[in-house]
């Protein structure tokens, strides 16, 4: 009686979050995490993207190199071969592994003093400073000294990375900057030195004794010289109109303050273009527009003079009329753009309010949105998306607004969207980079450096780039590549274990944004572990369910493969409400893959269209046919197709390989059990390459149900049972 009763508690928890019966217990404190994550348990251990250590100045590695990548190019560089070099490398990677642990820790510094620190707490734990860690201390250490500050994968990191970047980008505009104004400033000076040398105040004995250097000065009568040269020298050779403008432009010029004379002393005048905040950025952009206008102003006379193509006549008037209207978007770039860094806890603060009124302004704004939590537990209806979709949605509405640069992703991929973020703060026009760094880690059973990995897995925070000016279409301004597996639903990977009797068992787990909700302790309520004598047919893969209709979703129940403490593998199911969201999650994925040209429903309505004309085209003859023809003929043709397309055993597993779509969802699968032929359509490569498992859930995720999973090869299978029925429909 209770046997037959633990279904019925599993569907009362699934449809309501309560939990009856003693068959199913709370997670609360067993430390549950997703079983795909279980080698992940000590990031300090592996070599990962972070830390970073940013570039003092301008490097060809770019702004930022991981701290990996700078100890395998020193080790190379200073390691000799042999055991010796072993050793070297050995002990360097033990100090790498050091300095991981202590920035995940909170540590701050540069590389050269972080990597000190470690290499003494290296030797303190071995006992003494041998000869081969004081040489990690002299041969790596000194390779590595002067390089910038390291920085871990927390939630102040985004902010930092982004302002070295805008920086190391402002670096390369500002170079180009005072080249053209000292080019400007130097020919606008000799117009005036020109014009003042051959007028009566050059020519004056003052002005002669100060061209002439001092050692001859006492031989020459000035005066005398100045008679004999002044005769007939203007008074001025330039017009007092164009002196005027050319005194002006040139003081224009110089008295700038959008630009340092030099990047290591900026000066205390330079105005500053860092903010926090939406609204004090685009109050000191009006402030300044004026100022701005001026400049560019004297910048376009500035190069008309020093062509001598200025004509009074023609650009007097179109000058006198320039105001900031006039400015064009080539104007603004060649000025420091805007930096915005909003803090986590004011993305929604009253001063950033008119974040996408400033973006679509076509401000010179590069503005960092952080996003410090994606499983806000409320509901439609408040003013707010329940779990995660509000902040996903902005950078999705930011790209409905066009003419401008979006970047999504999360903390964790920051390095490998490096170059993206360069192209971002390149761009000309306003960009946005949104980002998910967590920021209640109390609240996660994950460091963040790994919440940010399984965000970005689980569809609950994709990455994906925008940039308007790529091209005139959405295939060549919209990427989704930096996503796992972006052509399916949900990212799948293989999870290898040991079963109740050591035998090695592969599975390909989905992993899905129910997944990641695994992870926050405030939302352990929507799950419940079920112990494995109460595993039943009834209980589905939470991908596997999603993807059922709804009517057979009612009849059973999502569940989700963890590890706890002991790396013990565990089922909890997941109840309705969070599975709820997880479809949300899903429907935002689907909409970004048609943005992507995936399953595009424009692309298939139009050759859903096409097949079926050429179905009807090929129709037509036969239906043009005589009518009379020979009575035997049909069971000729009956006689041929059957021997064409002979019966099949229920037990044998096949595929209707005509009738295969090349939708590639078996062999996403197994791709050595399944594979394509010259026509690419699915068959059966190797049967032995996989499991009963893997048949069947081929079977369930073919799109025309053409594979026939037939009769199990391995008898002892898990789950044989359960494999069986849902096999049944496809034998």
């Amino acid at each position: 009686m209770d046997t037959q009763a633990k279904p019925q508690d599993q569907l009362v928890f699934h449809l309501s979050g309560r939990r009856t019966g003693d068959a199913l217990t709370a997670i609360d404190g067993l430390d549950l995490r997703p079983a795909l994550l279980a080698p992940y348990r000590d990031m300090g251990a592996l070599r990962h993207d972070f830390p970073l250590v940013l570039a003092a100045r301008p490097a060809s590695q770019g702004y930022a190199q991981t701290l990996a990548d700078m100890v395998d190019a020193v080790l190379a560089a200073v390691a000799p071969r042999g055991i010796e070099g072993e050793r070297l490398r050995r002990h360097a990677l033990q100090v790498e592994t050091e300095v991981r642990r202590a920035v995940d820790a909170g540590a701050e510094g540069t590389l050269a003093e972080l990597w000190r620190a470690a290499a003494l707490r290296v030797a303190e734990g071995s006992g003494s400073l041998d000869e081969t860690l004081q040489q990690v201390l002299e041969l790596t250490g000194g390779a590595l000294r002067g390089d910038g500050a390291v920085l871990g994968c927390n939630a102040a990191m985004p902010a930092q990375l982004l302002t070295h970047a805008w920086r190391h980008a402002q670096r390369a505009k500002a170079k180009r900057f005072r080249t053209d104004l000292a080019r400007l400033v130097q020919k606008l000076s000799d117009i005036l030195r020109a014009a003042y040398s051959h007028s009566q105040a050059g020519r004056a004995p003052q002005a002669l004794r100060a061209a002439v250097g001092g050692p001859h000065r006492d031989q020459f009568d000035f005066s005398a010289l100045s008679r004999v040269v002044g005769k007939g020298a203007p008074r001025d050779e330039l017009p007092a109109a164009r002196r005027a403008r050319l005194v002006r432009t040139l003081g224009v010029l110089e008295a700038q303050r959008f630009w340092p004379q030099d990047d290591d002393e900026p000066g205390a005048d330079v105005l500053g273009f860092a903010f926090d905040n939406c609204d004090a950025a685009a109050n000191a952009f009006r402030e300044r527009l004026e100022d701005l206008t001026q400049l560019v102003k004297a910048l376009a006379i500035a190069e008309l003079e020093v062509r001598g193509a200025y004509v009074e006549s023609e650009h007097a008037a179109f000058f006198d009329a320039f105001d900031a209207h006039a400015l064009t978007t080539d104007d603004l770039a060649r000025f420091p753009d805007y930096l915005v860094c909003i803090p986590p806890e004011r993305s929604d603060a009253p001063e950033n309010a008119s974040l996408l009124e400033m973006l679509s302004s076509g401000l010179p704004v590069k503005v960092l949105v952080q996003t410090g939590d994606l499983l806000e537990d409320s509901s439609i209806g408040t003013g707010r998306f329940a779990f995660g979709v509000r902040s996903a949605r902005l950078a999705t509405t930011a790209m409905g607004l066009g003419g401008m640069f979006v970047l999504q992703a999360a903390s964790s991929s920051l390095h490998t969207q490096r170059e993206r973020i360069a192209q971002g703060l390149a761009a000309s026009g306003p960009a946005l980079f949104s980002v998910y760094a967590a920021t209640r880690p109390e609240d996660l059973s994950l460091p963040p450096y790994l919440a940010g990995a399984v965000a970005t897995h689980a569809r609950a925070f994709p990455s994906f780039c925008y940039d308007a000016a790529a091209g005139g279409n959405w295939a060549s301004r919209f990427t989704l590549a930096d996503n796992p597996q972006p052509d399916a639903d949900w990212a799948v990977e293989t999870l290898e274990y040991a079963d109740d009797k050591l035998q090695r068992v592969r599975e390909h787990i989905a992993f899905t944004f129910a997944d990641f909700a695994l992870a926050d302790r405030r939302h352990a309520g929507h799950f419940a572990l079920v112990p494995r004598s109460h595993w039943g047919s009834e209980m589905l893969p939470a991908a596997d369910w999603l993807a059922l209709p709804e009517a057979e979703a009612a009849q059973r129940v999502p569940y989700l493969l963890t590890v706890d403490a002991q790396d013990k593998l565990q089922r909890v199911i997941v109840d309705a409400r969070l599975m709820q969201a997880a479809r949300r999650c899903q429907l935002l994925w689907r909409r970004l893959q048609e943005h992507a040209g995936i399953n595009d429903s424009h692309a298939v309505r139009l050759l859903a269209e096409r097949e079926a004309q050429a179905v009807a085209a090929a129709a037509a003859p036969v239906a043009a046919a005589p009518a009379a023809a020979p009575a035997a003929k049909p069971a000729a043709d009956a006689g041929t197709a059957a021997e064409a397309a002979p019966a099949r055993s229920r037990d044998e597993a096949w595929i209707d390989t005509p009738r295969c779509p090349s939708c590639n969802e078996c062999q996403l699968i197994n791709d050595r059990m399944f594979g394509y032929d010259e026509r690419k359509q699915a068959f059966i490569k190797d049967l032995a390459a996989g499991s009963y498992r893997q048949l069947v859930e081929a079977a369930e995720s073919c799109q025309v149900a053409i594979i026939h999973p037939g009769k199990p090869r391995d008898p002892n299978e898990p789950g044989l049972e359960e494999l069986l029925a849902r096999a049944e429909p496809f034998r």
